[in-house]
């Protein structure tokens, strides 16, 4: 099989882009805080519902993005998807109100949520099992550009003076705009299309993809998954007993990922290193090292994850933050809050993250999920993520009141003990495996099997 990896990439890049728009929406925010306490008068309560009112948005995006994605196809709700990334951010720059503010970021929420159920389902079912892994992982590789993105814009934007906030959510806009006319050189999903019985353009987008043998071959086994289907899968289908331990998997993976802790550094850090008696510029300067690190981890992650697998990189990932987590909350427990120690310790734990539960999570929920029902079932795992995410980043700043800031990373690191348990008892690994064969594998009623480690699909 001779895949066309440059159109491959192409296609996959694009895509990602809503990745991008995704990593940048919700961290973009961390930078202005001082600023929005300042303009809005915002208590610890009140900045923690400020600066988790985007991901309600998230929430029902995904929500709805999977089920709209299987009626309308990927690419025209990512169209939709892109616009809403534009008007939240042009929107929550000019907010002269506190309503006005968290309705935009409401908004842009919503194009989170949608992007981050979609982007990852699309890349997937175009991909070839032996590349889906590093082609998924582009999905974070640009979610974590975003997010570096998000905090470089934010430093040097915050020269511009006291309305410095306001250029800092508008400058999204311009990567909005990028990714709404290159959404128009991407096609339909080929499993999308053959739902709605377009064979010939199904096969025209996989021989584009890596010939005529793989299109054919893909094509067979895509029809095999949905015969005597004719109509997608419902909401209710999901909830079948024969995908509950799939289901399981997904909504456990989607919420280990974000009550594993990250999003508080990823949030808070300028707050963080403000309270290390940073000053707010040089809180910014290292965020900036934060999104690095995430960049060039994620890139690594990329080059390992279709040899070590997804499970591996998973439990290093989860065993590092473990670690990372007991030091910080023992150095904030001894009050070395201004130690150079807990601030590397801050820009460590994202590098393993990065590593491991950030790409893996999103590879693995793009695959383990039948044909017939993985818009809806990708829907129920990320709404159950970013359900996870606004209970974490509501509760954050919460938890640091009540307890102290040593109890509350403590609680991220027994959680992410839970985790490495779970992932390491009952997770099958998926690399190497086409989607066709995972469906065969997985819907079983009896206990799961164990999934060949091989290259399964390396040839056809």
């Amino acid at each position: 099989m001779k895949v066309n990896f440059r159109y491959l990439l192409t296609i996959s890049l694009v895509t990602a882009l809503g990745g991008l728009l995704f990593g940048f929406d919700i961290s973009v925010i961390s930078g202005t805080i001082p600023f929005l306490q300042d303009v809005f008068g915002l208590n610890e309560t009140m900045k923690g519902w400020v600066v988790s009112s985007a991901l309600i948005g998230c929430i029902l995006g995904a929500s709805y993005a999977g089920r709209l994605g299987d009626i309308f196809g990927r690419k025209k709700i990512l169209l939709v998807v892109s616009v809403l990334f534009g008007i939240s951010a042009i929107g929550s720059g000019v907010a002269n109100s506190i309503t006005t503010f968290v309705f935009y970021r409401i908004l842009g929420g919503l194009a989170v949520g949608g992007a981050s159920v979609l982007a990852p389902v699309y890349i997937a079912e175009v991909s070839p099992a032996h590349l889906r892994g590093r082609m998924v992982s582009l999905n974070q590789l640009t979610i974590v550009l975003g997010i570096s993105m998000a905090y470089f814009s934010n430093y040097f934007l915050l020269g511009i003076g006291e309305n410095a906030w306001r250029w800092m959510f508008a400058a999204e806009a311009v990567p909005s705009l990028f990714f709404f006319f290159a959404l128009f050189i991407v096609p339909e999903s080929p499993r999308w299309l053959v739902a709605r019985n377009d064979e010939a353009k199904a096969h025209y987008v996989l021989e584009k993809v890596a010939g005529t043998d793989f299109a054919n071959f893909e094509l067979s086994e895509i029809k095999a998954s949905l015969a005597g289907n004719e109509k997608r899968g419902t909401l209710k289908d999901v909830f079948k007993k024969k995908y509950s331990l799939i289901l399981f998997f997904g909504v456990f993976l989607a919420v280990f990922q974000q009550w594993s802790g990250i999003n508080v550094i990823f949030f808070y850090a300028p707050d963080i290193f403000a309270k290390a008696n940073l000053g707010v510029d040089a809180a910014l300067f290292q965020t900036t090292l934060i999104g690095l690190m995430n960049i060039a981890f994620t890139i690594l992650a990329m080059r390992v994850i279709d040899k070590m697998g997804r499970k591996k990189l998973m439990l290093i990932g989860a065993a590092g933050m473990v670690f990372c987590y007991l030091v910080i909350g023992y150095l904030f427990k001894i009050g070395r809050t201004d130690d150079w120690m807990l601030l590397t310790f801050i820009i460590i734990t994202p590098a393993f993250f990065a590593f491991g539960l950030g790409p893996t999570v999103w590879v693995v929920l793009s695959e383990i999920f039948p044909n017939k029902i993985r818009g809806a079932a990708m829907s129920v795992a990320t709404f159950a993520l970013w359900v996870a995410s606004y209970i974490l980043t509501l509760t954050s700043p919460i938890l640091v009141e009540m307890f102290s800031a040593a109890i509350t990373f403590w609680i991220y690191g027994v959680i992410c003990v839970i985790g490495f348990v779970v992932i390491y008892k009952m997770l099958p690994e998926t690399k190497g495996v086409s989607l066709e064969k995972l469906e065969k594998m997985l819907v079983k009623e009896s206990p799961l099997p164990d999934l060949p480690q091989g290259k399964e699909r390396r040839k056809t």
